[in-house]
Protein backbone atom coordinates (compact mmCIF):
# COMPACT_ATOMS: atom_id res chain seq x y z
CA UNK A 1 0.00 0.00 0.00
CA UNK A 2 0.97 3.60 -0.51
CA UNK A 3 0.79 5.70 2.68
CA UNK A 4 0.73 9.50 3.07
CA UNK A 5 1.30 10.84 6.59
CA UNK A 6 0.78 14.49 7.58
CA UNK A 7 2.57 15.00 10.89
CA UNK A 8 4.70 17.32 13.01
CA UNK A 9 8.10 15.97 11.92
CA UNK A 10 9.79 12.71 11.02
CA UNK A 11 13.35 14.05 10.93
CA UNK A 12 13.39 16.26 14.05
CA UNK A 13 12.52 15.40 17.64
CA UNK A 14 12.87 19.06 18.68
CA UNK A 15 9.70 19.94 20.65
CA UNK A 16 8.30 16.84 18.99
CA UNK A 17 8.09 13.84 21.29
CA UNK A 18 6.09 11.86 18.71
CA UNK A 19 9.07 11.67 16.32
CA UNK A 20 10.34 8.34 17.61
CA UNK A 21 6.83 6.90 17.40
CA UNK A 22 6.51 7.94 13.76
CA UNK A 23 9.98 6.63 12.91
CA UNK A 24 9.50 3.23 14.47
CA UNK A 25 6.09 2.64 12.97
CA UNK A 26 6.90 3.96 9.49
CA UNK A 27 10.24 2.16 9.25
CA UNK A 28 8.52 -1.11 10.04
CA UNK A 29 5.68 -0.46 7.61
CA UNK A 30 8.33 0.10 4.95
CA UNK A 31 10.00 -3.17 5.93
CA UNK A 32 6.69 -4.90 5.21
CA UNK A 33 6.77 -3.57 1.64
CA UNK A 34 4.68 -0.41 1.93
CA UNK A 35 5.61 2.95 0.38
CA UNK A 36 5.43 5.97 2.71
CA UNK A 37 5.59 9.73 2.20
CA UNK A 38 5.69 11.93 5.30
CA UNK A 39 4.63 15.59 4.91
CA UNK A 40 5.80 18.01 7.59
CA UNK A 41 5.70 21.81 7.96
CA UNK A 42 8.82 23.96 8.15
CA UNK A 43 7.93 25.27 11.62
CA UNK A 44 9.12 25.70 15.22
CA UNK A 45 12.83 25.56 14.24
CA UNK A 46 12.57 21.81 13.82
CA UNK A 47 14.48 21.78 10.54
CA UNK A 48 17.32 23.66 12.25
CA UNK A 49 17.41 20.94 14.93
CA UNK A 50 17.17 17.83 12.76
CA UNK A 51 18.59 14.73 14.39
CA UNK A 52 18.49 12.49 11.33
CA UNK A 53 18.96 12.85 7.56
CA UNK A 54 16.16 12.03 5.15
CA UNK A 55 15.60 8.28 5.60
CA UNK A 56 15.86 5.73 2.83
CA UNK A 57 12.68 4.01 4.08
CA UNK A 58 10.35 6.98 3.55
CA UNK A 59 10.10 10.08 1.40
CA UNK A 60 10.10 13.19 3.57
CA UNK A 61 8.47 16.33 2.16
CA UNK A 62 8.91 19.63 4.02
CA UNK A 63 6.41 22.32 3.01
CA UNK A 64 6.40 26.03 3.73
CA UNK A 65 4.11 27.72 6.23
CA UNK A 66 3.94 31.31 4.98
CA UNK A 67 0.51 30.63 3.46
CA UNK A 68 -1.92 27.78 2.89
CA UNK A 69 -0.68 27.17 -0.65
CA UNK A 70 2.33 24.90 0.18
CA UNK A 71 0.07 22.78 2.38
CA UNK A 72 -2.47 22.51 -0.45
CA UNK A 73 0.26 21.38 -2.83
CA UNK A 74 1.26 18.71 -0.32
CA UNK A 75 -2.35 17.51 -0.15
CA UNK A 76 -2.52 17.34 -3.94
CA UNK A 77 0.70 15.31 -3.95
CA UNK A 78 -0.84 12.85 -1.50
CA UNK A 79 -4.11 12.40 -3.39
CA UNK A 80 -3.25 9.04 -4.96
CA UNK A 81 -2.22 7.33 -1.69
CA UNK A 82 -4.11 4.24 -0.54
CA UNK A 83 -3.95 5.32 3.12
CA UNK A 84 -3.96 9.02 4.02
CA UNK A 85 -3.18 9.93 7.63
CA UNK A 86 -3.56 13.25 9.41
CA UNK A 87 -1.92 13.12 12.83
CA UNK A 88 -2.82 15.36 15.73
CA UNK A 89 -0.53 18.19 16.76
CA UNK A 90 1.09 19.07 13.44
CA UNK A 91 1.26 22.52 14.99
CA UNK A 92 0.24 24.72 12.09
CA UNK A 93 -2.86 24.68 9.87
CA UNK A 94 -4.18 21.68 11.82
CA UNK A 95 -7.86 22.46 11.22
CA UNK A 96 -7.25 23.00 7.51
CA UNK A 97 -5.39 19.69 7.24
CA UNK A 98 -8.05 17.80 9.19
CA UNK A 99 -10.66 18.95 6.68
CA UNK A 100 -8.28 18.79 3.71
CA UNK A 101 -7.43 15.10 3.97
CA UNK A 102 -11.14 14.28 4.01
CA UNK A 103 -11.48 15.99 0.64
CA UNK A 104 -9.10 13.33 -0.70
CA UNK A 105 -11.54 10.55 0.19
CA UNK A 106 -12.39 8.34 -2.79
CA UNK A 107 -13.57 4.82 -3.44
CA UNK A 108 -10.90 2.36 -2.35
CA UNK A 109 -8.72 4.55 -0.12
CA UNK A 110 -8.69 4.94 3.65
CA UNK A 111 -8.49 8.29 5.45
CA UNK A 112 -7.35 8.14 9.08
CA UNK A 113 -7.05 10.65 11.90
CA UNK A 114 -4.14 9.48 14.06
CA UNK A 115 -4.28 10.97 17.53
CA UNK A 116 -0.92 11.01 19.30
CA UNK A 117 -2.42 12.88 22.26
CA UNK A 118 -5.95 11.50 22.49
CA UNK A 119 -6.62 12.57 26.11
CA UNK A 120 -5.85 16.21 25.28
CA UNK A 121 -7.83 16.08 22.03
CA UNK A 122 -10.88 14.58 23.70
CA UNK A 123 -10.72 17.03 26.59
CA UNK A 124 -10.65 19.88 24.06
CA UNK A 125 -13.61 18.51 22.09
CA UNK A 126 -15.69 17.91 25.21
CA UNK A 127 -14.90 21.37 26.57
CA UNK A 128 -15.97 23.14 23.36
CA UNK A 129 -19.11 21.90 21.55
CA UNK A 130 -18.16 24.23 18.69
CA UNK A 131 -14.75 22.61 18.16
CA UNK A 132 -14.58 22.14 14.34
CA UNK A 133 -12.89 18.75 14.70
CA UNK A 134 -15.98 17.29 16.43
CA UNK A 135 -18.03 17.34 13.23
CA UNK A 136 -15.21 15.69 11.25
CA UNK A 137 -14.79 12.63 13.49
CA UNK A 138 -17.58 10.53 11.89
CA UNK A 139 -16.22 11.25 8.41
CA UNK A 140 -12.88 9.51 8.96
CA UNK A 141 -12.72 5.84 8.05
CA UNK A 142 -10.81 5.20 11.26
CA UNK A 143 -9.35 6.91 14.29
CA UNK A 144 -6.01 5.54 15.45
CA UNK A 145 -4.48 6.52 18.76
CA UNK A 146 -1.15 5.80 20.36
CA UNK A 147 -2.73 5.09 23.70
CA UNK A 148 -5.77 5.40 25.88
CA UNK A 149 -7.25 1.91 25.84
CA UNK A 150 -10.99 1.38 26.32
CA UNK A 151 -11.67 4.84 27.84
CA UNK A 152 -10.36 6.56 24.70
CA UNK A 153 -12.02 4.08 22.34
CA UNK A 154 -15.38 4.55 24.06
CA UNK A 155 -15.02 8.33 24.00
CA UNK A 156 -14.30 8.41 20.27
CA UNK A 157 -17.13 5.99 19.48
CA UNK A 158 -19.51 8.19 21.49
CA UNK A 159 -18.44 11.12 19.27
CA UNK A 160 -19.42 9.15 16.17
CA UNK A 161 -16.14 7.51 15.15
CA UNK A 162 -16.62 4.52 12.82
CA UNK A 163 -13.74 2.63 14.39
CA UNK A 164 -11.05 3.50 16.94
CA UNK A 165 -7.84 1.47 17.07
CA UNK A 166 -5.16 2.04 19.74
CA UNK A 167 -1.72 1.45 18.23
CA UNK A 168 0.46 1.80 21.29
CA UNK A 169 3.93 3.20 21.60
CA UNK A 170 6.60 0.53 21.28
CA UNK A 171 10.30 -0.18 21.03
CA UNK A 172 12.21 0.73 17.89
CA UNK A 173 14.95 -1.88 18.13
CA UNK A 174 17.05 -0.17 15.45
CA UNK A 175 17.21 3.05 17.47
CA UNK A 176 16.91 2.11 21.14
CA UNK A 177 19.12 -0.61 22.62
CA UNK A 178 21.75 -1.09 25.34
CA UNK A 179 25.02 0.83 24.92
CA UNK A 180 28.08 1.55 27.04
CA UNK A 181 27.56 3.92 29.95
CA UNK A 182 28.47 7.58 29.39
CA UNK A 183 29.99 9.62 32.25
CA UNK A 184 28.02 12.68 31.09
CA UNK A 185 24.85 11.01 32.32
CA UNK A 186 26.08 9.42 35.55
CA UNK A 187 23.51 10.04 38.29
CA UNK A 188 21.07 8.36 40.64
CA UNK A 189 17.96 9.30 38.67
CA UNK A 190 17.45 10.76 35.22
CA UNK A 191 14.28 12.22 33.69
CA UNK A 192 13.83 13.16 30.05
CA UNK A 193 10.81 15.18 28.91
CA UNK A 194 9.90 18.57 27.51
CA UNK A 195 8.26 21.17 29.75
CA UNK A 196 4.53 21.12 28.96
CA UNK A 197 1.59 22.65 30.86
CA UNK A 198 -0.04 19.35 31.83
CA UNK A 199 3.27 17.70 32.72
CA UNK A 200 5.03 20.38 34.77
CA UNK A 201 3.14 19.93 38.05
CA UNK A 202 3.67 16.16 37.89
CA UNK A 203 7.39 16.62 37.26
CA UNK A 204 7.50 18.83 40.35
CA UNK A 205 5.68 16.16 42.35
CA UNK A 206 7.60 13.10 41.21
CA UNK A 207 11.05 14.32 40.15
CA UNK A 208 11.89 17.64 41.79
CA UNK A 209 10.31 16.63 45.11
CA UNK A 210 12.35 13.42 45.13
CA UNK A 211 15.51 15.41 44.43
CA UNK A 212 14.74 17.82 47.26
CA UNK A 213 14.18 14.88 49.62
CA UNK A 214 17.54 13.28 48.73
CA UNK A 215 20.10 16.13 48.57
CA UNK A 216 22.99 13.64 48.74
CA UNK A 217 21.93 12.08 45.42
CA UNK A 218 22.50 13.39 41.87
CA UNK A 219 19.59 13.99 39.47
CA UNK A 220 19.66 14.82 35.74
CA UNK A 221 16.88 16.59 33.84
CA UNK A 222 16.83 16.55 30.03
CA UNK A 223 14.34 18.17 27.65
CA UNK A 224 13.39 21.56 26.28
CA UNK A 225 11.91 24.48 28.18
CA UNK A 226 13.16 23.94 31.76
CA UNK A 227 15.92 26.57 31.73
CA UNK A 228 14.17 29.05 34.05
CA UNK A 229 12.54 26.45 36.30
CA UNK A 230 13.61 26.66 39.97
CA UNK A 231 15.29 23.37 40.93
CA UNK A 232 17.09 21.83 43.91
CA UNK A 233 20.86 22.24 43.79
CA UNK A 234 21.43 18.53 43.14
CA UNK A 235 19.52 18.66 39.82
CA UNK A 236 21.59 19.30 36.70
CA UNK A 237 19.67 20.56 33.69
CA UNK A 238 20.97 19.32 30.33
CA UNK A 239 18.62 21.06 27.88
CA UNK A 240 17.46 19.27 24.73
CA UNK A 241 18.90 15.77 24.51
CA UNK A 242 19.18 14.55 20.92
CA UNK A 243 17.86 11.12 20.00
CA UNK A 244 21.40 9.89 19.36
CA UNK A 245 22.11 10.31 23.10
CA UNK A 246 18.92 8.70 24.43
CA UNK A 247 20.43 5.24 24.80
CA UNK A 248 23.34 6.52 26.86
CA UNK A 249 20.98 8.70 28.91
CA UNK A 250 18.87 5.63 29.68
CA UNK A 251 21.72 3.15 30.26
CA UNK A 252 23.92 5.25 32.54
CA UNK A 253 21.82 6.41 35.55
CA UNK A 254 21.05 4.03 38.36
CA UNK A 255 17.40 4.49 37.38
CA UNK A 256 15.36 6.61 34.97
CA UNK A 257 11.94 8.11 35.63
CA UNK A 258 8.81 8.27 33.50
CA UNK A 259 6.27 10.98 34.36
CA UNK A 260 3.02 10.89 32.42
CA UNK A 261 1.21 14.01 31.37
CA UNK A 262 -1.79 14.68 33.59
CA UNK A 263 -4.40 13.88 30.95
CA UNK A 264 -2.70 10.62 29.96
CA UNK A 265 -2.43 9.51 33.57
CA UNK A 266 -6.13 10.29 34.04
CA UNK A 267 -7.27 8.23 31.04
CA UNK A 268 -4.71 5.48 31.68
CA UNK A 269 -3.52 2.86 29.19
CA UNK A 270 -1.13 5.45 27.74
CA UNK A 271 2.50 4.31 28.00
CA UNK A 272 4.78 7.12 26.90
CA UNK A 273 7.39 6.55 24.21
CA UNK A 274 10.02 6.96 26.94
CA UNK A 275 8.77 3.80 28.70
CA UNK A 276 9.73 1.63 25.74
CA UNK A 277 12.90 3.58 24.96
CA UNK A 278 14.14 3.06 28.52
CA UNK A 279 13.09 -0.60 28.65
CA UNK A 280 14.68 -1.21 25.25
CA UNK A 281 17.97 0.13 26.57
CA UNK A 282 17.80 -2.18 29.58
CA UNK A 283 17.28 0.71 32.01
CA UNK A 284 15.78 0.33 35.45
CA UNK A 285 12.58 2.33 35.05
CA UNK A 286 10.57 4.03 37.79
CA UNK A 287 7.19 5.26 36.56
CA UNK A 288 4.31 7.19 38.02
CA UNK A 289 1.24 5.02 38.60
CA UNK A 290 -1.40 4.80 35.86
CA UNK A 291 -4.15 2.34 35.03
CA UNK A 292 -3.19 -0.33 32.53
CA UNK A 293 0.54 -0.35 33.22
CA UNK A 294 0.52 -4.09 33.92
CA UNK A 295 -0.54 -4.74 30.31
CA UNK A 296 2.93 -3.62 29.24
CA UNK A 297 5.34 -4.21 32.14
CA UNK A 298 5.01 -6.19 35.38
CA UNK A 299 5.33 -3.96 38.48
CA UNK A 300 8.20 -4.78 40.86
CA UNK A 301 9.79 -7.21 38.39
CA UNK A 302 10.03 -5.23 35.14
CA UNK A 303 9.27 -1.71 36.40
CA UNK A 304 9.02 0.15 39.70
CA UNK A 305 5.85 2.16 40.36
CA UNK A 306 5.56 5.32 42.47
CA UNK A 307 2.62 7.48 43.49
CA UNK A 308 4.61 10.55 44.49
CA UNK A 309 8.11 11.86 45.02
CA UNK A 310 8.44 10.20 48.41
CA UNK A 311 7.89 6.80 46.82
CA UNK A 312 10.39 7.63 44.06
CA UNK A 313 12.95 8.47 46.74
CA UNK A 314 12.14 5.27 48.66
CA UNK A 315 12.73 3.21 45.51
CA UNK A 316 16.13 4.85 45.09
CA UNK A 317 17.00 4.10 48.72
CA UNK A 318 16.31 0.39 48.19
CA UNK A 319 17.79 0.07 44.72
CA UNK A 320 21.21 -1.54 44.58
CA UNK A 321 23.04 -2.11 41.26
CA UNK A 322 22.15 -5.80 41.07
CA UNK A 323 18.42 -5.22 41.47
CA UNK A 324 18.49 -2.29 39.05
CA UNK A 325 20.18 -4.48 36.44
CA UNK A 326 17.71 -7.33 36.98
CA UNK A 327 14.71 -5.04 36.53
CA UNK A 328 16.21 -3.49 33.41
CA UNK A 329 16.98 -6.85 31.81
CA UNK A 330 13.50 -8.20 32.59
CA UNK A 331 11.92 -5.14 30.96
CA UNK A 332 14.20 -5.49 27.93
CA UNK A 333 13.12 -9.11 27.42
CA UNK A 334 9.43 -8.20 27.70
CA UNK A 335 9.41 -5.31 25.23
CA UNK A 336 11.52 -7.16 22.66
CA UNK A 337 9.14 -10.12 22.82
CA UNK A 338 5.83 -8.26 22.74
CA UNK A 339 6.13 -4.50 22.23
CA UNK A 340 8.22 -3.57 19.19
CA UNK A 341 7.16 -1.43 16.24
CA UNK A 342 7.32 -4.59 14.13
CA UNK A 343 4.40 -5.83 16.25
CA UNK A 344 2.55 -2.52 15.82
CA UNK A 345 3.09 -2.41 12.04
CA UNK A 346 1.74 -5.95 11.73
CA UNK A 347 -1.31 -4.93 13.80
CA UNK A 348 -2.00 -1.88 11.64
CA UNK A 349 -1.60 -3.83 8.42
CA UNK A 350 -4.10 -6.45 9.59
CA UNK A 351 -6.64 -3.80 10.62
CA UNK A 352 -6.27 -1.95 7.35
CA UNK A 353 -6.67 -5.07 5.27
CA UNK A 354 -9.90 -5.86 7.05
CA UNK A 355 -11.08 -2.27 6.91
CA UNK A 356 -10.22 -1.90 3.22
CA UNK A 357 -12.15 -5.07 2.43
CA UNK A 358 -15.13 -3.76 4.35
CA UNK A 359 -15.10 -0.45 2.53
CA UNK A 360 -14.84 -2.19 -0.83
CA UNK A 361 -17.81 -4.40 0.03
CA UNK A 362 -19.84 -1.39 1.14
CA UNK A 363 -19.03 0.43 -2.09
CA UNK A 364 -19.99 -2.62 -4.16
CA UNK A 365 -23.37 -2.92 -2.40
CA UNK A 366 -24.03 0.79 -2.89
Amino acid sequence: MKFAFFGSSLVSAYWNGAATYYRGLIRNLAARGHSITFYEPDAFERQAHRDMPDPDWARDVVYGTGSLEPMRRALADAADADVIVKTSGVGIFDHELEAGVLELKRSGNVVIFWDVDAPATLDSVHADPGNPFRALIPRYDMICTYGGGKPVVDAYLALGARHCEPVYNALDTDTHHPVERDPRFACDLGFLGNRLPDREARVERFFLAAAAARPEMRFLLGGSGWGDKPMPGNVEYLGHVYTRDHNAFNCTPRAVLNVSRESMARYGFSPATRVFEAAGAGACLITDAWEGLELFLEPDREVLVARDGDEVAAHLDALDPARAAAIGQAALRKVRAHHTYAHRAEQLEAVLEGRTAGLAATAAIA
